[in-house]
């Protein structure tokens, strides 16, 4: 082992023990709130943490290898693409986050599904449209997971000179300890450690690029190589006309305010917080993380033959940085795909402890000390699902398999969470809603020839048609029958 191997493993070990120690001091909200602090870190993230942890879970590892990838093989159409996520997010911080916290706060919910139940009336077919919600949150975001631990544990395996098992046991060991030890609080408090390094190692990779390559050398580079790099005729990967990857921006807003591992967030944050304050700090960090993926078009020209586009990345940390920044920056690349993880990692977890047991049996646990050992228990339990799933899953492509899991889940969900804020369905729309979404679009991403966004995008469409159809329907349908009890 090397002298920068040593460097690579303290660096590791230093900033495994500070996110195990912020899930310590995280823990200590559960003598004031028990549950509500582990699901929802007491309703008391602020503006500067907000933003950290949404900016963090929404660009996620993403950002760091498989956009610069993307950016390598189809051209600066992928870094546009990549700019719509921050103006997304503060959009959905801006227009929805404080609607949907001042909803869920006044009925008391802990999470997505049970916030679906609540508003759509409670009762007997509550409990059933929570136990849906939170199966499908289960099955997809497990799918998104998989990937996500793959992602580290290939990194880590690499970084570290280690097997994968042995990275992947390493990685998803140390991300279950802080969430079960602090839940939402101790994965938000992470994540905002995170966005910093990771907004740190984009201004590096920023500064590094600009200084070494003229930009006219560049320019014509890449058009010798292949002119739709910096003038595409085609949307590549997003669809026929260039004008598709503006569908990336509607769909990173539903991302933002649907997706359970996002949405979350919006009913965690504190009473009173500046939201306005909260969007500039997420345009800030969103900013400089979508900076990242030039280092593709970079890549393009310095090593045009890389037959694996998703290694321009390592490749380029490996032949353009300094040894100890490329340790570094591998470190906050790192963070970025465990920011996701952990997010990940307690919804599923949240999921099944509180929406499934509250479905299936909502009496039957009385005990609040009880009810958080049964969260932490299912944050142990699921990550090991997870590993074992990444372990013996058949081989994949780690970006299809996430926007399979978070693309299907946002179809799933957009009538229940996002329509219904605007227009009140029943809870047989948001039931039929939740499952022709599932459908639509879990079978456009597996068996239809579209890009990756057009599937989920019409599942969204499907599930917001049935949502308002269905609805509206059975709301005629109750006030047929009212007369008549009466």
């Amino acid at each position: 082992m090397d002298g920068y191997q040593i460097f690579n493993w303290g660096l590791l070990f230093i900033t495994f023990g500070l996110m195990i120690y912020l899930g310590f001091l995280s823990s200590k909200m559960m003598k004031k709130d028990d549950e509500g602090g582990f699901l929802l870190a007491g309703r008391s993230l602020g503006a500067f943490v907000g933003a950290g942890t949404l900016v963090a879970t929404g660009y996620s590892g993403w950002g760091f290898v498989g956009s610069p990838g993307a950016t390598y093989q189809f051209g600066a159409i992928e870094i546009l693409g990549n700019f719509f996520f921050a103006p997304a997010i503060m959009i959905a911080v801006l227009y929805f986050a404080s609607f949907l916290q001042r909803r869920a706060e006044h009925m008391g919910s802990n999470t997505i599904p049970e916030y679906i139940a609540q508003i759509h009336g409670g009762g007997s077919l509550g409990r059933v449209v929570q136990g849906v919600a939170a199966l499908i949150t289960i099955v997809l975001l497990l799918v998104f997971l998989t990937s996500q631990i793959k992602a580290v544990a290939l990194l880590g395996a690499s970084w570290l000179d280690i097997e994968l098992t042995n990275s992947a046991l390493l990685m998803i060991g140390v991300i279950i300890i802080y969430t079960m030890l602090g839940g939402l609080a101790a994965v938000a408090w992470t994540d905002t450690v995170m966005v910093i390094g990771m907004s740190l190692s984009a201004v590096i990779i920023v500064i590094q690029v600009l200084t070494t390559v003229d930009l006219t050398e560049w320019q014509n580079a890449l058009n010798t190589i292949d002119p739709e790099l910096l003038n595409p005729t085609t949307g590549a990967h997003y669809g026929d006309s260039p004008a598709a990857v503006f569908l990336v921006l509607p769909y990173a807003f539903l991302f933002a305010a649907v997706l359970p591992f996002m949405a979350v967030r919006f009913l965690a944050f504190k009473p009173g917080v500046k939201l306005h304050k909260m969007a500039i700090y997420v345009a800030i960090f969103g900013a400089l993380l979508s900076l990242v993926p030039i280092v593709g078009l970079y890549m393009r020209m310095q090593m045009p033959e890389l037959t694996d586009p998703d290694s321009a990345m390592p490749l380029y940390l490996q032949h353009f940085m300094h040894p100890a920044l490329e340790g570094l920056i591998t470190l906050f690349i790192l963070f970025a795909m465990q920011s996701t993880a952990n997010s990940l990692l307690h919804t599923v977890a949240s999921a099944t402890s509180h929406d499934l047991r509250l479905a299936l049996f909502r009496d039957a646990i009385q005990s609040p000390s009880l009810v958080l050992w049964i969260n932490r228990f299912a944050v142990v339990a699921l990550g090991i699902v997870a590993l074992l799933m990444m372990l013996y899953a058949p081989p994949f492509m780690l970006s299809w398999l996430g926007i399979l899991g978070t693309g299907t889940l946002l179809a799933s969900l957009i009538g229940p969470v996002f329509i219904s804020t605007f227009w009140q369905g029943s809870a047989w729309g948001a039931l039929v809603a939740m499952l022709v979404g599932f459908v639509t679009s879990g079978y456009m991403m597996l068996f239809a020839d579209v890009g990756w966004l057009i599937g989920p995008l019409t599942g969204c469409a499907v599930s917001s048609v049935c949502y308002v159809g269905v609805s509206f329907f059975t709301h005629r349908v109750r006030l047929a029958t009212v007369p008549a009890h009466q």
